[in-house]
């Protein structure tokens, strides 16, 4: 089983804007980590949830255009080469007429919450976050 990638609208604020006059570049890994975050709250049976935490343990981001307050971007976030307790989560933030602004391959690793090691990935999660 394999779904669509998890999308979400990013909205930049004031706040989010450095002295160069465009998104900082910090701002981008929040996102990241809340895109990831709300795919898994939104996918992941409630059991799973309590019993496993992610953590992250490589980030690569390429950023490819700025953005700037007011604006709509979107997020689309999926996983890939799951292998033990680890698999990747490609995501790309796009500008509202499609333009690519950031792309990103976070290595995440799933944890047991009660034995505080990492947890060999089940077939049914890992099918959560493939894509199509």
């Amino acid at each position: 089983m394999t779904t669509s990638p998890f999308r979400v609208a990013l909205h930049p604020a004031a706040a989010d804007i450095d002295e160069n006059g465009h998104v900082n570049n910090i701002v981008y890994v929040k996102w990241l980590q809340e895109v990831a975050t709300a795919h898994w709250a939104a996918v992941a049976p409630a059991e799973a949830q309590a019993r496993y935490l992610w953590v992250i343990s490589r980030q690569e981001i390429d950023y490819r255009a700025a953005s700037f307050a007011g604006e709509t971007l979107w997020a689309e976030t999926w996983g890939e080469n799951p292998k033990g307790a680890r698999f990747d989560r490609c995501t790309t933030i796009s500008g509202q007429d499609g333009s690519l602004r950031v792309e990103a391959r976070t290595t995440w690793v799933i944890m047991d919450r009660e034995l505080k090691r990492p947890a060999r990935l089940r077939p049914e999660l890992v099918a959560l976050f493939l894509r199509d």
